[in-house]
């Protein structure tokens, strides 16, 4: 730790301790000054840049098929996401990407499918889907380039 590192802590310590005056200044009769606070309103939070990060580790790719396309005209969308995620966190991650809360979130655990190239044969790794349902209206625009 440097001395220039100190300096700047006591300098945000100090930023602390200040509060600016939310009040209105009112005079009265007496001549003397007077503040007068305000209720604060709240505001819908917005999602933040930190959280979008963190919803890309769940929120893996849109699953582009015919049938998930069909699907999006009754507001339903489908997504490839981690194995380990749940319905609680795919429904995070959602509205920190695309601002949209959803209604419904199902969770398909897909089996891999044995493959065969030449003699040789596998199998390809399981993966999860979740199918999102949104409000009637809703939508998100993850088939623009299809």
């Amino acid at each position: 730790m440097s001395i220039l590192d100190r300096f700047r802590k006591k300098q945000d310590k100090k930023k602390l301790d200040e509060k600016p005056s939310t009040g209105l200044k009112l005079k009265s009769e007496d001549g003397l000054v007077k503040k007068e606070t305000s209720k604060e309103t709240t505001v819908k939070a917005s999602p933040k840049k930190d959280d979008t990060k963190e919803a890309y580790r769940f929120l893996q790719s849109a699953v582009v098929t015919e049938k998930a396309t069909n699907l999006a005209g009754i507001s339903k969308y489908a997504f490839r996401v981690s194995n380990d995620a749940n319905k609680i966190e795919v429904a995070k991650a959602i509205y920190h990407v695309y601002g949209v809360k959803p209604l419904a979130i199902n969770m398909i655990c897909m089996r891999g499918k044995n493959v065969r190239h030449g003699r040789t044969s596998g199998k390809t790794k399981n993966w999860k889907k979740a199918i999102v349902t949104l409000k009637p209206g809703e939508k998100i625009e993850i088939y623009e380039g299809v």
